[in-house]
């Protein structure tokens, strides 16, 4: 490819939105690419560090507000240490999360800040994907799922059943907001299913 790639996955907690990235990232490289899979918060040295301190402790560990720069200074450092370095050599991007969940996690489900979140992004990333695949799934089935996981990062499934079903809103009201750039998969059926509807999207938006 003679310019790089961004793509984003997106969902609430549980989705399998990380086996989707990962199963897009093996494709890509059979397609012939130069892949860089990478996720948020985190995908950096910097940002890994400040990952322990938003997916860690107590759901009332940090206010809204606090999570906001948090997430942005692990944005920042992404950005300049993986995805934009990845980007110039003409690779492609696959990032397990980026800007449209802070978007939808501290902007809309755990608080009215999406100004906020959207002035800081304009300020300090001014970067958005090519391409972002929602996956959308039943949010009571994807929360057992990510519980069952018990991986010690569970900050955020454990705010509850309605903060889930309020992520889940807010996905669907940005993929309206972007319809461009953001394609809504279906999670609620097979991996295998929700890849082969992906691996179309991709297929048809290259052409």
């Amino acid at each position: 490819m003679s310019q790089g790639l961004f793509i984003t996955f997106e969902g609430i907690d549980g989705s399998g939105k990380s086996t989707q990235a990962r199963l897009l990232a093996t494709l890509m490289r059979d397609y012939g690419n130069d892949v860089i899979h990478t996720r948020e918060p985190g995908g950096s040295t910097g940002a890994e560090d400040i990952r322990r301190l938003l997916v860690e402790g107590d759901p009332g560990r940090w206010s809204p507000e606090t999570e906001i720069l948090l997430f942005t200074a692990a944005r920042r450092d992404h950005l300049e240490r993986t995805i934009q370095p990845a980007l110039d050599a003409g690779k492609v991007v696959i990032s397990d999360r980026f800007a449209d969940s802070t978007r939808v996690y501290q902007g809309v489900a755990r608080a009215d800040l999406r100004g906020t979140v959207d002035a800081l992004h304009d300020q300090m990333i001014g970067k958005e994907p090519d391409l972002t695949f929602i996956i959308d799934m039943d949010p009571e089935a994807a929360l057992k799922r990510g519980l069952a996981r018990n991986s010690g990062e569970d900050r955020f499934e454990d705010m509850g059943l309605q903060f889930q079903k309020d992520l889940r809103a807010g996905f669907l009201a940005l993929a309206k907001q972007y319809p461009d750039r953001c394609k809504v998969i279906n999670g609620n059926q097979s991996p295998a299913t929700v890849s082969g509807e992906i691996q179309a999207v991709i297929e048809a938006w290259q052409r």
